[in-house]
């Protein structure tokens, strides 16, 4: 089978590695992809914003299946243009990725479907935005209502910062939800879904902000961990029951039936679990761990999601923890210094570390070098989450670049608890 797999981050690289565990798969394209997926798949340069293009790559390669990664092609309708040509394609369509691309919609789709979520307010102008916010206390949570790579939220602790991020965000989309804050752990729970039916994968926990303890500006995320303690029987059947397949039954009720990778955003709450956001794909980084931990055939996952038999396919994980560590560009994420040439990828790793190119390129001489803010992803599986972040941790200290941003105490909660 040749596979095409449209990307360019940790979570593609994550993918192609999976994929290239698959007897089934002969012929692996990635596009565009990276220094780091230029090892394991042909490259090739694509806009993944520009439907045209992505075409236009597809047909060259004449592939046999596609897997998109990214939220981006998702929003602009890859998915549905490739199911018009008759192209095998893991992903959900446009309409069904509102979820994700649309904070207002998914929203209101949380309400209408009674699954249990924060309260909130949509508004589209600033005056209706400052009429609003005195009916929530603070601190209170505003989102950018679409796309916004994961830097599209605000958590006021003032009405001076509540009302500068109303102006901040509101010109993004036009539109903005006003959201209860919420206190708890969060928890993201992957499900795989055909259309009827989900199925729960895994579980993971992310770590948004750029500093140890939990402080200092979101991120796309700089790092994540995975452990059977996170998802316990009676949670996992919780989150299926209360809110996987309660999306699953609605999106195909309002006509959008939902295939693909549905991300849960979760806060557990003194009061239960609430949804905090839907993404519709793979999480980065938190797919970097979690494949790590999978046993079943990442061909076996999509042929079910496609196919309409999520239900029935038989899930397996290695026992144990898996970990992500994110390396990031100096000025992350306000910005990301590019053209660092990173040392000691040469380094030779355990069999069960490994590591994942999220933002990084070659340059006129070969050379590896950054090209993102988010530039690494160091993953590692063992019995425990300790022994898991041993392993990334000695891993990490091989490879260095000038301003290299890290997190030490990614997993930080769990381990404490272990």
């Amino acid at each position: 089978m040749k596979v095409l797999v449209i990307g360019a981050g940790g979570r593609e690289h994550a993918i192609c590695w999976a994929l290239r565990k698959s007897a089934r798969v002969k012929e692996l394209v990635c596009a565009p992809g990276n220094a780091g997926i230029e090892s394991i798949a042909k490259c090739l340069p694509v806009q993944q914003d520009n439907v045209a293009d992505m075409l236009h790559v597809t047909d060259a390669v004449q592939p046999d299946l596609v897997i998109i990664g990214p939220e981006v092609p998702l929003a602009v309708g890859i998915v549905d243009a490739l199911q018009e040509r008759g192209i095998r394609v893991f992903g959900p369509t446009q309409a069904a990725a509102q979820l994700e691309s649309s904070k207002a919609f998914t929203k209101d789709f949380l309400q209408r479907h009674n699954i249990p979520t924060a309260r909130y307010v949509t508004v589209h102008t600033l005056d209706e935005a400052r009429t609003a916010l005195p009916e929530f206390s603070l601190p209170v949570v505003l989102k950018a209502d679409g796309l916004a790579a994961g830097k599209g939220v605000i958590i006021a602790t003032t009405n001076a910062e509540a009302d500068a991020a109303v102006q901040e965000l509101l010109p993004m989309n036009g539109s903005l939800v006003i959201e209860e804050f919420l206190t708890g752990d969060e928890l993201s729970v992957f499900a795989l879904c055909d259309g009827e039916q989900a199925a729960i994968i895994a579980a993971a926990q992310d770590h948004k902000r750029i500093g140890e303890g939990d402080t200092g500006p979101n991120t796309g995320g700089m790092g994540a961990y995975s452990t059977d303690l996170l998802l316990p029987d009676d949670l996992k059947t919780w989150v299926l029951e209360h809110v996987a397949q309660p999306t699953v039954d609605g999106m195909k009720a309002e006509g959008y039936p939902f295939r693909g990778i549905l991300f849960i955003g979760l806060m557990m709450t003194p009061n239960g679990p609430k949804v905090l956001e839907f993404n519709t794909r793979w999480g980065d980084p938190e797919t970097e761990a979690i494949l790590l931990r999978l046993e079943t055939d990442f061909l076996d996952l999509v042929d079910a999601s496609i196919d309409g038999t999520a239900d029935k396919l038989d899930i397996r994980l290695k026992p144990g923890a898996a970990i992500s560590v994110i390396l990031a560009s100096a000025g992350y994420p306000a910005s990301a210094e590019k053209g660092v040439v990173i040392h000691g990828l040469d380094v030779a790793l355990p069999a069960s570390v490994e590591v994942f190119h999220a933002g990084t390129a070659h340059n006129e001489a070969g050379e590896v070098v950054t090209a993102g803010g988010r530039v690494l992803a160091i993953a590692a599986e063992a019995e425990n989450l300790r022994r898991a972040a041993g392993k990334a941790y000695d891993a990490v200290s091989a490879i260095s670049f000038k301003g290299m941003q890290m997190r030490r105490d990614i997993g930080w909660r769990a381990l404490q608890r272990e």
